[in-house]
């Protein structure tokens, strides 16, 4: 019975004493502070809700017309040109206001 004491007491000081030690050395951490990358992601999402987007859909719906000029047709030739013309115009709103009330 001494035998198991001893084993889950130093099992407790093998974690102890880390922990304590982490939670003396850890400084404040603010989730959202850091404006590191705020200039890249202006520029992206300026990109994608102005001419970038504008020009992905219409590439993306010149490749669906290419599609069915070639002769076979698929329903995704003209599904996936909607479907890239509603995520670039509210894809990137939606995804930075979810990240924003995330963090």
């Amino acid at each position: 019975m001494t035998q198991i004491s001893r084993k889950s007491r130093s099992r407790f000081t093998d974690y102890i004493i880390p922990a304590c030690a982490a939670l003396i050395c850890a400084g404040a951490a603010y989730a959202g502070a850091d404006t590191t990358f705020d200039p890249a992601l202006t520029k992206f999402t300026d990109f994608l809700e102005g001419s970038g987007g504008k020009i992905i859909t219409v590439l993306s719906l010149a490749a669906g017309l290419i599609g069915l000029a070639s002769g076979r047709f698929s329903l995704g030739q003209i599904a996936v040109p909607v479907g890239v013309g509603i995520g670039v115009g509210t894809g990137v709103p939606i995804v930075t206001s979810v990240v924003t009330a995330i963090i």
